[in-house]
């Protein structure tokens, strides 16, 4: 369990979760044993998955969860959920129609590895399994929760957030967007799955309207905090360390936090963005230490 204790660090906290939301992933995706034709889609799911990431997005379901003592086996099958949402989106990403990255996590991408059209399937097979997850009794025994938590996730997931925001992502690369027009595209591409993973843990927890939107507005800032740090990231991280290439969104002249603050402001703006999301977590007390702590984190890391 996550709840919070004085002489537990974040650290070994994120890396329960980690190896946690592994075993619940590797144990809900289709195996790859077999001869039939399905047997590489199910080990393309399975590689664009495992072994890799740093699962902050099940962190946050975890950790939020845990403020109104949801047990840690309900709020893992929703970060699982999260996952498989956020690499499928990964996947797309990678294809040679949309970023055309050779490497994810360290690891070829997926359509390099399996090769195009495997990848596509591989993302959209990943899709419906999300939400199969979430519509399953064992992740919650009541229906209207389980409906509100698919219905939240579809939309944080489809036109009205993540890929809304990624289609205005193509759009930077040759529009000219002013800062307000940034963060819109972050809060849509990024924001919105970081929001719902935020407050899935109140929903599972049956928080009221008040505590929701508190971790709302959490979500908001960590959101945009780490989208700066990974703007900073693209111009000054090491493709090794950070494990996927850098230096892309200079090579497409697209607008970030970075390219139109700088990097020293838009370090700045993280870090202001990091506190005030600390900030939105005082009504919760000590037992929120991780979630203030996860929000400077996010800013610091350097992959």
């Amino acid at each position: 369990m996550i709840h919070d204790s004085d002489a537990q660090s974040l650290t070994k906290a994120i890396a329960h979760v980690v190896e946690a939301v592994e075993e619940t992933l590797a144990a809900v995706l289709p195996t790859a044993d077999g001869e039939g034709p399905e047997a590489t889609l199910f080990k393309a799911m399975r590689y664009a998955t495992l072994g890799g990431g740093k699962r902050l997005r099940p962190f946050l379901v975890v950790a939020t969860a845990a403020l109104f003592d949801v047990p840690e086996e309900v709020s893992l099958r929703v970060g699982a959920a999260v996952e498989l949402i956020h690499s499928y989106s990964l996947v797309h990403d990678d294809l040679p129609c949309m970023d055309d990255d050779q490497v994810r996590r360290g690891k070829p991408s997926c359509h390099v590895k399996f090769g195009v059209p495997t990848a596509v399937l591989a993302g959209d097979a990943m899709v419906p399994l999300a939400f199969e997850i979430l519509c399953d009794p064992k992740t919650h025994p009541d229906a209207a929760i389980r409906g509100e938590l698919v219905a939240r996730l579809a939309h944080a997931a489809g036109s009205g957030g993540m890929v809304g925001g990624q289609m205005i992502d193509l759009a930077a690369e040759k529009l000219d967007f002013n800062i307000g027009e940034v963060t819109r595209l972050e809060r849509l591409k990024t924001g919105a799955l970081i929001e719902f993973c935020c407050e899935a843990g109140g929903i599972l927890g049956r928080a009221d309207s008040k505590e929701l939107r508190t971790l709302g507005a959490f979500a908001h800032d960590l959101g945009l905090a780490f989208q700066i740090a990974d703007d900073l990231l693209d111009v000054e991280g090491e493709a090794q360390r950070v494990g996927k290439a850098v230096g892309k969104d200079a090579a497409r002249g697209k607008a970030t936090f970075v390219t139109i603050l700088g990097p020293a402001k838009a370090r700045g703006q993280a870090r202001l963005l990091a506190d005030q999301a600390a900030q939105h977590l005082e009504p919760f007390g000590p037992g929120a230490r991780l979630l203030r702590e996860v929000a400077h984190y996010v800013v610091a890391r350097t992959q």
